[in-house]
């Protein structure tokens, strides 16, 4: 078994610890940022192909106390890298450091660099190292004089599923829209409606949790050409995950005013494979009626600090509170990096939960 850690956008721990378990990992635990589990190459693969809202898999290597250089490069010397990492494989190093003594990022990584090499070439016995095969990426974190090292066997992110090579303005990352559909908690029962759908995100990812889909299917992953690592692995693991799709009719509407990012979001979703699964159409949120008797509205509309200035975002919240005063059966779920967001949508949420968009600071504001 090796242990594993699963960084995520600050707010969705929580999500993407419940998706592990229901994977059937073990020890899985939430911490700031990341979540960590133990699991064999078995459930590295199927947590590559499968998570929605982590960002990507790291294979723990190990940890050590890291006040000098020193520390750092013997710590690293130690690791056993010549088990995972072949004579050419290429080993690039990157991390952070955070509230530590070794606070130099690059030098931290010459260091580590220069200690993995030393160790490889001391396992193979050689002076010099190709690295001319396979990526082997060394990621670092030092936190508070605590190192540890880990090698990514994601590659890409996991955000990147492959249907968005296009995207309109301020578009939402796709493990945060999918952590949006899951704190509304839409399961493809009712209906879903993204009254500002943008680039098509939100509806695409509520698309796939209906299937239950995985994200990672038609993508590949940097371990995939790892020595240590067979295929069968990430064949079994990708039959596995398209045994448990689900066959049915849903209800998705994605609308927005700017007929360029309608059409966009239609061809977005015919490359996610669901196209057939979301109704589109070119409307004003704030004056289109519901196009279902009920359900939940999960949206994302102009925060006023990329998009749009700040009092036309509000002077919009404001119009969004009295259009959608009288849609009694429908949950609203609002994201914004607005703080006083209630008082200009005209009504206190029933929940507020913190969540980050990129670097933005935001709340879901949750109405039911």
């Amino acid at each position: 078994m090796s242990e594993f850690m699963v960084p995520c956008l600050f707010g969705l721990e929580g999500p993407a610890a419940e998706e592990l378990r229901r994977m059937g990992c073990e020890n899985v635990r939430a911490e700031n940022g990341h979540v960590r589990f133990t699991g064999d190459a078995a459930a590295c693969a199927r947590a590559n192909i499968r998570l929605r809202t982590g960002e990507r898999v790291l294979l723990r290597l190990g940890g050590f106390e890291a006040r000098t250089f020193d520390q750092l490069f013997e710590g690293v010397r130690a690791l056993p890298l010549a088990r995972l990492i072949p004579k050419d494989g290429q080993f690039p190093v990157k991390g952070y450091s955070l509230d530590s003594a070794l606070h130099s990022v690059p030098d931290c990584q010459k260091i580590i660099k220069k200690a993995a090499a030393t160790a490889l070439g001391a396992a193979y016995h050689v002076q010099w190292l190709p690295e001319t095969g396979a990526l082997y990426q060394l990621q670092f974190s030092i936190v508070k004089d605590c190192a540890e090292i880990f090698l990514d066997t994601t590659g890409a992110p996991l955000f990147k599923r492959g249907y968005r090579p296009g995207h309109v303005a301020a578009p939402l990352r796709e493990t945060l829209a999918a952590g949006l559909v899951g704190f509304a908690y839409y399961r493809g029962r009712d209906a879903l409606w993204d009254p500002f759908c943008g680039s098509g995100t939100i509806p695409i990812e509520a698309a796939l949790m209906a299937r239950n889909r995985a994200p990672g299917l038609h993508r590949s992953f940097a371990a995939q050409s790892w020595s240590g690592l067979p295929t069968r692995v990430w064949r079994d693991a990708a039959q596995e995950a398209r045994s448990l799709e689900y066959h049915g009719e849903y209800h998705i509407f994605a609308s927005d005013i700017d007929p360029k990012a309608v059409a966009l979001a239609r061809e977005n979703a015919e490359r996610a494979g669901v196209a057939a699964d979301i109704t589109f159409d070119v409307a004003d949120a704030c004056a289109a009626p519901a196009p279902w008797e009920k359900g939940v509205i999960v949206c994302n509309p102009p925060y006023g600090e990329r998009m749009l200035e700040r009092e036309e975002a509000q002077a919009l919240y404001r119009d969004m509170g009295r259009a959608w005063r009288g849609l009694d059966g429908w949950g609203k779920y609002i994201i914004s990096s607005e703080p006083d967001f209630e008082r200009f949508y005209g009504a206190p949420a029933a929940k507020r939960r913190k969540l980050y968009n990129g670097m933005i600071q935001c709340y879901l504001n949750m109405y039911w």
